[in-house]
């Protein structure tokens, strides 16, 4: 069996500045017709950035949606089109200040693959260079170091919210081992 939905239209439903929405009808497998809601999103990127000391830059900021701070890696959201490798770079600096020697591929997350298309780009960044942050003019938050066990451990223990961070962090700890 071929698993594959053919899209017969499409609709846009919202029109905002970090999203769309469309109402989509498709052709399933057996022929029969079904709707999709889509929201489509440029992607992102996030950064586990690790220094000499093999600590973590962390940064805390309020999430409007989930109502409270959270303790995250340095991320950001891709413009449509951008390369995510020089995204993940700019968001580096903006956020922590710093830049890095390396920059490491560490794969990419679909974090709700059957209602949103956003795809996040996750690197490991070492041999980093302090200089100045370059937030945006609405963007406010804290920066932190932990280290790269403690923070696994906090993962571990339920600790970081954040699924992108969560999933970057664990990676990026077997390739430091």
């Amino acid at each position: 069996m071929e698993l594959n939905e053919k899209q017969i239209s499409s609709e846009l439903k919202y029109k905002g500045k970090v999203i769309d929405v469309y109402s989509d009808t498709v052709e399933l497998v057996n022929g029969k017709e079904a709707y999709r809601d889509v929201v489509r999103h440029p992607g992102g990127v996030c950064i586990v950035a690790l220094n000499e000391n093999n600590e973590v830059y962390f940064v805390k900021q309020f999430r409007y949606p989930q109502g409270k701070v959270l303790l995250e890696i340095p991320a950001g959201k891709m413009e449509w089109g951008e390369n995510p490798e020089q995204c993940g770079l700019r968001e580096l600096h903006e956020e922590t200040g710093c830049t890095c020697d390396e920059f490491t591929y560490l794969g990419k997350l679909m974090p709700t693959p059957a209602y949103d298309s956003e795809i996040i780009y996750m690197y490991l960044a070492k041999g980093l260079h302090k200089d100045k942050q370059k937030l945006d003019e609405d963007e406010f938050l804290e920066v932190y170091t932990i280290p790269l066990d403690k923070a696994v451990e906090m993962v571990m223990n339920n600790e970081i919210d954040d699924a992108k961070t969560q999933l970057a962090l664990l990676k990026a700890s077997r390739l430091s081992v």
